[in-house]
């Protein structure tokens, strides 16, 4: 447990082996992609609620991560390994399939791998789980896991999040106007998420026992 800038700027070793690493966050914080700019955020209102801003070094959207309402786990798989895939549209299918499994192990309903192209919406370069990217997982054809990578010349590194919770209103109100369509921001977000209805431990458990399985 700790705070999501440190497991952010985490450094992947000079000599990478495959490795899992787990992580929850201690405090609430706004998570930036790479090349969002940062008016995007309130700031105020990040400070009156506690909020902390930080920054990630994979591209999308912001997201919002509150203790106990996100299952975060992030996956390094070196150059070389017979995980890694040179496609970079194709790199995080397997890490999709991984975690629908996990799923369905958990009695979540219809788990499926999104294996095409990035899909934009209004929103998505604002918010991260507004848009779909290959690799990601829908339950119900809505978007239930998030992934994102940063790649070297070593390895990969992919990050991806379930969300447990899903309070568009608590993010918006963190996020600085104009936003990308009229009308009520929290209404145009409200079906963008399908969260899991499991403890973040019990997801996180079924997750890993899958990739021990690839082991």
């Amino acid at each position: 447990m700790g705070s999501a800038a440190e497991f952010h700027a985490r450094e992947l070793p000079e000599a990478p082996e495959p490795v899992v690493w787990v992580f929850e966050v201690a405090r609430p914080a706004l998570v930036l992609g790479s090349t969002q700019s940062d008016s995007v955020v309130d700031h105020d209102a990040c400070r009156r609620v506690g909020v902390e801003v930080v920054r990630r070094r994979s591209g999308g959207g912001a997201v919002l991560l509150d203790p106990g309402e996100a299952a975060w786990i992030d996956v390094v798989i070196p150059t070389g390994h017979r995980l890694w895939q040179a496609d970079v549209g194709a790199a995080s299918w397997w890490l999709g399939e991984v975690w629908a499994e996990a799923l369905a192990a958990l009695g979540v309903s219809g788990p499926s791998v999104h294996r095409g192209p990035m899909v934009r919406t209004p929103w998505s370069g604002l918010v991260c789980f507004a848009g779909l990217g290959p690799g990601e997982v829908l339950t119900g054809g809505v978007k239930t896991v998030g992934i994102s990578q940063r790649r070297t010349r070593r390895a990969a590194r992919f990050q991806t999040a379930a969300a447990l919770q899903w309070r568009p209103d608590r993010l918006v109100s963190l996020l600085s106007p104009p936003f990308p369509t009229a009308g009520d921001p929290v209404e145009n977000l409200l079906g963008a998420v399908a969260p899991l209805a499991h403890p973040v431990e019990q997801v996180v458990d079924a997750v890993l026992g899958v990739i021990a399985r690839l082991a």
